[in-house]
């Protein structure tokens, strides 16, 4: 391996030692305690170290969100029981996401709700971002002709339920009757018309 290889590879190995720190902080004491004071005491590294990697802490966030939905696609992937009817697809998927959410709250914060500059529904939207959209939308489309908006709405509800759930806003014991609901709700659009077709941009 070459000099500069090596220096690549130890560049990528710095920025992974510092994304695993700041997700790891965040599930434990919350996104207020990540700051780059913090990390680089817990990494031993320095803090010039830091910002020859990341801007600010805001970067930092944005790259702990790219390797959320790293994860998370690959759990949505997993939840797809091509052998299901559809309605068990659904249902396997939302559990799936709801899951997720509930186990890692921090990282589903850094990849919904913290601010960051990641572009979604973009032509540039990153592949990263894309493939946990794709994976709900595989158990979607066969309900609605426009895909990609009833991938939206199922997705914005999923959100909706991790986000009341996580702040104690709704009984735990009914997410399986919230989940039914939805699916009910989606089968209702199978006959639906589109005004207008929706360009896929994601």
């Amino acid at each position: 391996m070459g000099v500069s290889e090596r220096k690549t590879r130890q560049r990528a190995e710095r920025e992974q030692r510092i994304v695993a720190a700041a997700a790891a902080i965040a599930e434990q004491e919350g996104w207020d305690a990540v700051t780059i004071r913090r990390l680089a005491e817990a990494i031993e590294y320095s803090q010039p170290v830091l910002y020859s990697h990341f801007a600010n802490r805001d970067a930092i966030v944005a790259a702990v969100a790219i390797e959320g939905f790293r994860e998370i696609a690959a759990v949505l992937r997993t939840a797809v029981d091509t052998d299901a009817t559809t309605d068990d697809s659904l249902s396997n998927i939302a559990n799936a996401y709801l899951d997720f959410a509930s186990a890692r709250p921090a990282l589903y914060q850094a990849m919904f709700v913290l601010p960051t500059r990641l572009r979604f529904a973009e032509a540039d939207t990153r592949p990263e971002l894309r493939a946990g959209f794709d994976a709900l939308a595989s158990v979607v489309a066969p309900f609605c002709p426009d895909a990609d908006v009833a991938t939206e709405v199922f997705w914005s509800a999923l959100h909706g339920m991790a986000e009341l759930e996580r702040a104690g806003r709704v009984k735990p014991i009914a997410r399986q009757q919230r989940i039914r609901l939805i699916s009910a709700l989606l089968a209702s659009f199978r006959d639906f018309k589109p005004s207008h077709a929706t360009p896929r941009s994601r």
